[in-house]
């Protein structure tokens, strides 16, 4: 039982998971500080001059009605970056590792060349046993 969980651990892919975890949290304080420091004061200028910021006032006297759209703006700049940076850094690279020095699989067979393998198989097995078979 140890060594199965051994071998589980050891296998690789928990390995990278537990890399990938950690450099995309890294990776998430930094766009995060970009964001924080460039993008907000950016929308801030297109929200105007009240402090809340780039958003709608759905009734003029009530601040808790106001839709900040500048924090959504935000999330999904972060989220573009994130997925850019990972595409490009990593799994792009991996792509094109496995390419060159990944073993070559046997191309994909149709189910006709499937089963055609596999009444070859069962006919070779026959002729072995002379087409008696063994329950």
């Amino acid at each position: 039982m140890l060594k199965g969980f051994k071998d589980f651990l050891l296998r690789g892919n928990v390995v990278d998971l537990a890399v990938a975890v950690v450099i995309g949290t890294a990776f998430v304080a930094i766009v995060t500080a970009f964001t924080t420091g460039i993008i907000n004061p950016i929308l801030a200028v297109f929200g105007g001059d009240d402090e809340m910021g780039l958003g709608i006032q759905l009734i003029a006297d009530k601040p808790a009605t106001f839709i900040q759209i500048g924090p959504i703006i935000t999330a999904a700049i972060n989220f573009i970056i994130i997925a850019a940076v990972l595409y490009f850094v990593l799994v792009l690279p991996s792509i094109r590792a496995k390419k060159r020095f990944g073993s070559e699989e046997d191309e994909k067979l149709s189910d006709v060349e499937v089963l055609i393998q596999i009444r070859d198989l069962l006919a070779d097995g026959q002729r072995e046993t002379g087409g008696k078979h063994e329950f």
